[in-house]
């Protein structure tokens, strides 16, 4: 994993001429993104990661946590416990750089005996998920990080909006993948590529589908502008 994200992030952080990060689908063409759009504040969010931060109590996991600007809003202005985690080391870096004081490198699947009252996944929360068919694998995980009581707000966006339509309505959906939310992505920066990863995106019955069989409550909080949706699942 050259974590060339984790790179552009770092590079933002430290001043150290941070480029835009081009970003292509096996659904979408090129696309640029700007590392600054990382580093938001509260006002810059969109609605439904506003919503999620507003929802947070107690002891906060933030799993993927990027470049750090959900847990520094739930740290400094919400002055809650906040663990902040991801699987690149450069991310975590600048998160400590920009004073997250609990913030480690470890993919959420090795956590163990740790309990939180809110886990949040944003940002597309569902993309670590790679495939629908490790849904299972991860919510199971999910579920035994959170205290009775507690939560897990995440977020993901029904993406059938991108596919095209034929004359009757219906959609054209690639064969050579199990469910329309599976996307490979490519990420290059500073003229560099990074190998494909999976990315999922779940359309909310879905994700409801998937809770329930895993013996969690589902509930829709808010749906966002753009065919995204912020989820509470629950014990």
């Amino acid at each position: 994993m050259k974590d060339l994200f984790g790179k552009a992030i770092l590079d933002y952080q430290t001043n150290n001429s941070p480029e835009d990060i081009i970003t292509e689908t096996s659904i979408s063409e090129e696309d640029e993104m700007s590392v600054a759009y990382l580093f938001r504040n509260y006002k810059q969010m969109p609605k439904t990661e506003q919503k999620a931060l507003s929802l947070c109590k107690g002891r906060v996991l933030d799993v993927g946590c990027g470049a750090g600007s959900h847990s520094l809003y739930l740290q400094n202005e919400k002055k809650l416990d906040v663990t902040a985690i991801d699987i690149s080391e450069n991310a975590v870096e600048a998160c400590k750089l920009r004073g997250i004081k609990v913030c480690r490198t470890i993919n959420v699947l090795d956590l163990d005996n740790e309990k939180y009252d809110t886990i949040i996944l944003l940002m597309n929360g569902t993309g670590i998920f790679g495939k629908l068919k490790n849904i299972t694998q991860y919510l199971e995980k999910l579920k035994s990080l959170i205290n009775p009581g507690g939560q897990i707000l995440i977020d993901s966006s029904d993406i059938i909006y991108m596919f095209d339509e034929d004359e009757d309505g219906g959609k054209w959906i690639p064969t050579d993948t199990d469910y329309y939310g599976e996307l490979t992505f490519t990420i290059t920066y500073k003229g560099e590529k990074e190998e494909q990863f999976d990315w999922l995106y779940i359309d909310y019955n879905t994700m409801q589908n998937a809770a329930h069989a895993n013996g969690l409550n589902c509930e829709l909080i808010l749906e966002g502008e753009h065919f995204d949706y912020l989820a509470k699942l629950s014990l």
